[in-house]
């Protein structure tokens, strides 16, 4: 039976191929959008209304700023997958942190000299 230090080994390795599975990653957030344009007689207009769209907008944080970019569906769905790979990998690293936590107080433990019942001076 494998000891709970080759466990976590093993667990850590398997998290570390993981890693090389995910593809491009993207920070921010992907939104759709419909809107009304305002013209009389337009289809967004009517009830009920069909609005126009769907737009989509990526957005993230540059330098403590929002930045913002249009995109059209293809883009979007490229975005999609990429945000997703991002909070996966963010996932992933957040579980080798548990796994290595783990690990590293066996090893801890493993390098700690054992004291004899006599205190040392």
């Amino acid at each position: 039976m494998a000891s709970r230090l080759e466990r976590y080994e093993d667990k850590y390795r398997s998290l570390v191929a993981e890693l090389g599975e995910i593809g491009f990653i993207s920070p921010g957030s992907l939104v759709s959008r419909r809107t009304a344009c305002g013209k009389p007689g337009c289809r967004c207009q009517a009830d009920p209304p069909e609005r126009h769209g769907p737009y989509y907008q990526w957005s993230r944080a540059v330098r403590g700023k929002t930045v913002s970019r249009r995109l059209d569906e293809r883009q979007a769905a490229l975005y999609r997958e990429w945000i997703e790979n991002r909070r996966h990998l963010e996932r992933v690293v957040a579980e080798m942190a548990e796994v290595s936590a783990a690990a590293g107080e066996i090893l801890l433990r493993q390098a700690t000299p054992k004291r004899s019942g006599r205190a040392q001076r």
